[in-house]
Order: C-alpha cells, then sequence, then structure tokens
C-alpha cells in the first residue's frame, strides 16, 4: 500500500517504540513497600561465615542478610562483634546467631530432620554452577569459609552441596562477603 506522493504507508509495528521515560520512586514510596522493622528470626536462610578471616567484611554480609531476609550465623570471636559494627549501617538490630563451636553448630544443622540443605561456597569438583542453584524450597544454611583458605577439609564432608561462582577476573576481584551476598540472592530467589 502506498500513502500520498507513492511513497510507501509506515505501519505502526515498523515506528521505533517511543523511549520510556524513567521516573525514580521518591523516598517516601520506598519506605511504605518495606517493612517497618527488623524481621524476626524465620529460621529460613542462613549466612553462616564460621571461619572468616580477622576483620574481614562480616558487615557487609549482614546488610545482605537483611536485604534477603536471612540471618547471619558467627563464630564468637572476641573480634566479631566490632568487624559486625564496622559495616553495619542498619539501623535496626539483624538477625545475628553464634556459635562458639563452627564445625560442631555445622553438625547439628546436618543432623536435624527438618530437610535441612547446607550449601557450602567452595571452588570444588562438581561444584554447582551459580547460575544453576536453585532459591531454597525450605532450610537451608550457606557456609562461607576462611578468605584465604575456605571451608577446612573436615567441614567439606558436613555439606550436601558446592556451589561456585564463575569468574572472568582475578580471584582476588571476589571477596567473601561478595560472593556470600551474590549465592545468598540467588537462594533468596531475587536474582
Amino acid at each position: 500500500m502506498s500513502g500520498r506522493n507513492g511513497a510507501p504507508r509506515a505501519h505502526l509495528s515498523d515506528r521505533a517504540p517511543a523511549p520510556r521515560a524513567v521516573r525514580t520512586r521518591t523516598r517516601a514510596e520506598i519506605r511504605r513497600t518495606r517493612r517497618p522493622r527488623s524481621h524476626r528470626c524465620w529460621d529460613h536462610l542462613y549466612a553462616a561465615p564460621l571461619w572468616p578471616l580477622h576483620g574481614a567484611n562480616l558487615g557487609t554480609l549482614l546488610r545482605t542478610c537483611d536485604a534477603v531476609g536471612a540471618c547471619l550465623t558467627v563464630p564468637r570471636f572476641p573480634w566479631v562483634p566490632e568487624a559486625l559494627a564496622r559495616g553495619n549501617t542498619l539501623r535496626r538490630p539483624a538477625c545475628v546467631h553464634w556459635t562458639g563451636d563452627p564445625a560442631g553448630w555445622l553438625q547439628r544443622q546436618r543432623e536435624r530432620d527438618d530437610g535441612t540443605r547446607v550449601v557450602g561456597v567452595e571452588l570444588a569438583e562438581n561444584a554447582t554452577r551459580l547460575g544453576d542453584l536453585p532459591a531454597a524450597r525450605g532450610r537451608t544454611v550457606m557456609v562461607l569459609g576462611h578468605e584465604q583458605y575456605g571451608i577446612p577439609p573436615e567441614a567439606l564432608d558436613l555439606l550436601d552441596e558446592v556451589v561456585e561462582i564463575p569468574m572472568v577476573g582475578s580471584g582476588a576481584s571476589l571477596n567473601v562477603a561478595v560472593a556470600g551476598s551474590l549465592v545468598l540472592y540467588k537462594l533468596a530467589g531475587l536474582l
């Protein structure tokens, strides 16, 4: 079909879509969609950096736990409270569980008869790629090891599954808090 002057008539499908206007939400709109106070322990998703490097990013991981509705389980090392406080910008208390014996705590999680799944974040043979990790459908504990040495060999047998994060850059670009945050978002079904 031709229009005036013999030129082909443009169809609606031939037109480029109009650009969408980006509108950010106001603070009041954001505040209305968020929960008004700290969540109680939902006993569903746990981040467990059981062998943390001294002072390493625990406050950052605590903020991620709050964002996805997870709890944080940490060992009772004397420096851990200060490390949590250093990166924690939350205005309300977060759900933190304390353990004196990391391997013993992990063993008790395995012995529960409620279907708890224990997932370690580690580079290992037959590890699940992060993109293939399903969201947590039941109680799930995500275990993180030491920043330099990983999860101790004696604790690897306590894991149900190991997930690894594929990387293109250098290994130094991914610390335990960032790795834990990625896996938490995936387990929470938010990625």
